[in-house]
């Protein structure tokens, strides 16, 4: 005899999929996904969806998620940080703890202003995934930093300054 397993979509509150053809493939693989992408998909989630798929992705008692949802609607809620709370919870899940700690590194180290040190094992994890431009040295030596940001395409001309 042949089994079948099925699950229903995981649908978004407007009623989109949440998945694939929706947002891009949401890979379990860090060869494929990086453990950093990976979390960060979860921290976008709108506060319209965050409870349900913490309820359906995670292994949070309902307990907490009602404390998590309650937390949501009160005044001095941090935002975001119930989806902090989700991706943190899947990625763990998905990558492990070790996943889970360099998409932390990571997501700190990239946030403005911050001072962190990211190892060379984060840094190549997350080196396809981060904005970036190449510039030859000759292009870089004795250009100004109007100039390289239009070479980089940061600025449309020297005029956008």
């Amino acid at each position: 005899g042949a089994y079948g397993l099925t699950f229903p979509l995981l649908l978004r509150s407007d009623g989109t999929k949440f998945g694939k053809s929706e947002d891009g493939a949401i890979w379990l693989s860090a060869s494929m996904l990086s453990p950093y992408k990976f979390y960060q998909h979860f921290i976008g989630i709108p506060d319209a969806d965050v409870i349900v798929f913490l309820k359906k992705l995670t292994f949070l008692s309902l307990e907490e998620i009602s404390e998590l949802e309650a937390g949501m609607r009160k005044p001095g809620y941090v935002p975001n940080s119930v989806q902090r709370k989700l991706a943190e919870e899947v990625t763990c899940f998905v990558h492990g703890e070790e996943g889970l700690k360099e998409a932390l590194r990571a997501t700190e180290a990239l946030a403005p202003g911050s001072k962190t040190h990211l190892d060379w094992k984060t840094i190549d994890a997350i080196a396809n995934e981060v904005p970036s431009f190449l510039l030859s040295y000759d292009e870089v030596l004795n250009s100004s930093l109007v100039d390289l940001s239009v070479k980089a395409g940061l600025l449309p001309t020297k005029a956008a300054v």
